[in-house]
């Protein structure tokens, strides 16, 4: 980068007079590969931590989704939620089945 930059002055004397020569061309291409380099890099972040917090999402990590059991087990905790706020069942089954998800999720219920 710094030898082309170097060398464009010289290249600058085109028949005995000095103009600008192929200088603007050296200074365009190398801001030019600069800027594609330095793209290539925050995409590759930006991409990177979207595919984390993907896999963070889902309950997993970059070697697995170890966490899509526990997952499930919130899914059907939210629907017996809704089943139990819209009237379908009363609170004595809601609180008999919460139980039996938990016991075969493997949470513990939370303590009063």
């Amino acid at each position: 980068m710094f030898s082309s930059l170097a060398l464009a002055p010289s290249a600058a004397l085109v028949g005995g007079h000095i103009g600008w020569g192929l200088l603007p061309l050296f200074i365009i291409g190398h801001v030019f590969w600069f800027v594609v380099i330095v793209l290539v890099i925050i995409f590759a972040i930006v991409g990177r931590r979207r595919r984390f917090a993907r896999w963070g999402a889902m309950g997993g990590g970059p070697f697995g989704h170890y966490g899509q059991w526990n997952n499930a087990g919130r899914a059907a905790e939210t629907t017996l939620a809704e089943r139990f706020a819209q009237g379908d069942i009363d609170e004595k089954e809601y609180r008999a089945r919460l139980e039996v998800l938990r016991a075969n999720n493997g949470q513990q219920p939370p303590t009063p």
